[in-house]
């Protein structure tokens, strides 16, 4: 249990490799709204 585990996060991260318990980062949580929306939404 310990940096070469590769089913723990400590492994993970010195192995360099994303699974279940350490998911990859995602750039935005939120959707972007476009210029085309938005402009929808203000004439609502």
């Amino acid at each position: 249990m310990g940096k070469g585990d590769k089913k723990t996060k400590r492994g993970k991260t010195a192995i360099g490799t994303y699974g279940k318990l350490r998911p990859k980062r995602k750039k935005f949580k939120i959707k972007p709204t476009t210029v085309a929306e938005q402009s929808k939404k203000e004439l609502e």
